[in-house]
């Protein structure tokens, strides 16, 4: 799955326990109408992915759901979900126009002098 939004927060990677669990969070917000704000987990090698991007960017991040369930010591049973990022890229502005050089004005090109509507060509269209 993927979400896409502007970063509104990038925390600090943090670690957990003996054996050196690492986990960072960022929030990104999503452009709709009724925007969103979503947590997503970066864990262990994935924390580094964020170090390139700061507050602002828009981005477009490769999510897993992940849930587990905990008994608590009353025995009551209880759920949590958690969203892990996997792969995070940053989306330009102009979608898709950012390796495509600028059209140049239609005054840049010479005029066609020598179209004859009559000539046969072999073209479908």
């Amino acid at each position: 799955m993927e979400l896409q939004g502007k970063i509104k927060m990038i925390d600090e990677t943090k670690e957990y326990g003996k054996n050196g669990f690492r986990k960072r969070e960022m929030v990104i917000t999503t452009e709709e109408q009724y925007p969103q704000h979503i947590l997503i987990e970066f864990v262990q090698d994935k924390t580094d992915l964020l170090n390139n991007y700061k507050v602002g960017q828009d981005v477009k991040i490769s999510i897993n759901v992940k849930g587990r369930e905990w008994v608590n010591p009353q025995g009551e049973t209880k759920y949590f979900n958690s969203i892990q990022g996997w792969r995070i890229e940053n989306v330009s502005q102009a979608a898709g126009s950012a390796d495509m050089p600028p059209m140049p004005p239609a005054e840049a090109f010479e005029p066609a002098n020598d179209f004859n509507e009559e000539e046969h060509d072999d073209l479908p269209f």
